[in-house]
């Protein structure tokens, strides 16, 4: 009997080209972070280093810790200091990305309607963004963050998909077996792979990411109203 929805971000609940997004919001981090002393060669190259380590995280470390340790390798120790800059960046400047994303009202309608059901959601996104940068994105797809009963971020995460072990973190913070659970995402490898752990999911084809040309029939998919009807039939 599924008790828990997850949900994937990106792609998913918040409508977006991936591509797109990153070119805005590399753009818009070495806007801000350049006049303070970060060389333009040096800083994407650092930030993708750091997003690598956290992919790559044993959970040895939080990923904020795997991500700030590779990017200080590289940049130097005065990003530490520089937290405060940063922060300003996520609160100001990063809220001009939005600009790269879309928007699909029925994404709150299904988060809402689950709730009023009586199923917890989740917030299932990559965990390689602080909490404020998710919060945003969140209020983005038209959500709050006190929709979800939680939502992953880098501080408060140790690995990341497609590790089983970042969906295992989620549903032993849950208290709940994957059997209970139902997966919504638009990334054939690193939400669809939650079958294999005993989850039920669907996958959503508007923003879809298939890197490894997988037959998608062999998953329930479709658009929002597709799942909004999968979810009256089964659920």
């Amino acid at each position: 009997m599924i008790r828990v929805v997850l949900f994937d971000l990106d792609g998913t609940l918040l409508p977006m080209d991936q591509d797109e997004f990153m070119k805005a919001y590399m753009g818009t981090m070495a806007e801000k972070l350049v006049p303070h002393g970060y060389e333009p060669n040096k800083l994407a190259p650092a930030v993708w280093s750091g997003v690598k380590a956290m992919v790559m995280n044993d959970g040895s470390y939080s990923n904020e810790e795997a991500f700030w340790n590779t990017f200080c390798g590289i940049v130097g120790e005065k990003a530490r200091a520089d937290a405060p800059i940063f922060e300003d960046y996520y609160k100001n400047e990063f809220q001009t990305v939005k600009n790269s994303c879309g928007y699909d009202e029925k994404a709150k309608q299904i988060v809402l309607k689950l709730k009023e059901k009586g199923y917890r959601v989740v917030l299932a996104t990559n965990p390689l963004f602080p909490s404020i940068a998710t919060e945003s994105r969140i209020r983005w797809a038209g959500l709050e963050p006190s929709d979800f009963e939680l939502f992953t971020t880098y501080e408060n995460y140790h690995y990341c998909k497609p590790n089983q072990k970042y969906y295992l973190e989620i549903l032993e913070k849950l208290d709940v077996s994957p059997e209970e659970c139902m997966m919504v995402g638009n990334d054939v490898t690193e939400d669809m792979m939650t079958k294999e752990l005993g989850m039920q999911v669907f996958l959503l084809t508007g923003s879809l990411i298939n890197k490894e040309n997988k037959d998608i029939s062999q998953y329930p998919n479709g658009g929002f109203e597709e799942l909004l009807a999968y979810i009256e039939a089964h659920m």
